[in-house]
């Protein structure tokens, strides 16, 4: 098959942002790697006739996601606690944290958090992605929300904060 006009170029300039948020998603950078991957494959047929080919990548992402295809990894697993364990105070030990009270949210809520807090998109654009209404978008949010505000890591998180 001969690779359509633009889609090396779209793949090169864009597909940094839905790898980004596949990574907030699935909690595992080869999990997001696929996911973008498979998106992109199913692009590749159909590229002519796709009219917003980010939102259609991003779409197809989320609903592979949601439906929970993506790869399943049956090798080791990593510990839950690590030894000698610090308090958070670099960048890094703050996104593990954050990653971590992610990966605890069900899908959905997950899926919300990412769409309207990491990428940046409205109640309305994450429903259209999602497929669902603005309500329900909603709720997850709350949700998660509240969800992630009662875990104690990021709680200590935010009184560090304070500190600062």
């Amino acid at each position: 098959m001969r690779e359509p006009d633009g889609f090396r170029d779209f793949v090169a300039d864009e597909s940094p942002r839905p790898l980004r948020a596949a990574r907030l998603l699935t909690h595992d950078w080869h999990a997001a790697e696929d996911l973008v991957q498979n998106a992109l494959v199913r692009a590749l047929p159909r590229w002519a006739g796709i009219e917003h080919p980010g939102a259609w990548v991003r779409r197809t992402m989320l609903r592979e996601y949601l439906a929970g295809r993506e790869r399943r990894w049956t090798g080791e697993v990593p510990t839950g606690s690590l030894p000698e364990r610090g308090s958070p105070d670099s960048d890094a030990d703050v996104r593990l944290v954050l990653l971590r009270a992610l990966a605890q949210l069900p899908r959905q809520q997950r899926a919300v958090v990412v769409l309207r807090y990491f990428d940046d998109q409205t109640e309305a654009a994450t429903a259209t992605l999602l497929g669902c209404s603005v309500g329900t978008v909603k709720t997850h949010a709350s949700r998660a929300l509240a969800a992630l505000q009662a875990q104690p890591a990021l709680a200590s998180l935010h009184a560090l904060e304070g500190l600062s």
